[in-house]
């Protein structure tokens, strides 16, 4: 299966580094907010650029530029895709914090056109 992993990242401001495997590359977002555990709590996913499958075991320190700060595991695990389209992606989570069916929604209008929600299903 597939795995997925949540990076903790203390950069400029803290934010979540979600990122699935898919495509032989780990898709990237990047959430302001701790992902939801629960049904109902939305969360905004800024699509960044695709990371190495290698980088899914980073923990450390990015020394300079951007990005730079600590970085840790937040969660880790492995996910079943059961739907995606170039606007939707729906996955079956199974992590050690977040488990179950969650989805990521491609935003078309508004404020934050172009950018994601994330959310427990």
């Amino acid at each position: 299966m597939p795995i997925f992993v949540v990076q903790e990242h203390h950069a400029k401001k803290l934010h979540w580094d979600f990122r699935l495997e898919m495509d032989n590359v780990l898709k990237s977002w990047a959430l302001p907010k701790e992902p939801p555990f629960k049904k109902g709590i939305r969360r905004l996913a800024i699509q960044t650029e695709d990371h190495s499958l290698e980088y899914a075991n980073f923990e450390g320190i990015i020394e300079e530029g951007y990005g730079a700060g600590k970085v840790k595991i937040w969660d880790k695990g492995n996910y079943g895709l059961l739907e995606r389209n170039e606007n939707k992606i729906i996955i079956n989570l199974n992590g050690k914090k977040l488990k179950g069916k969650y989805a990521l929604i491609k935003m078309k209008s508004g404020k934050y056109k172009g950018n994601w929600l994330f959310f427990k299903c």
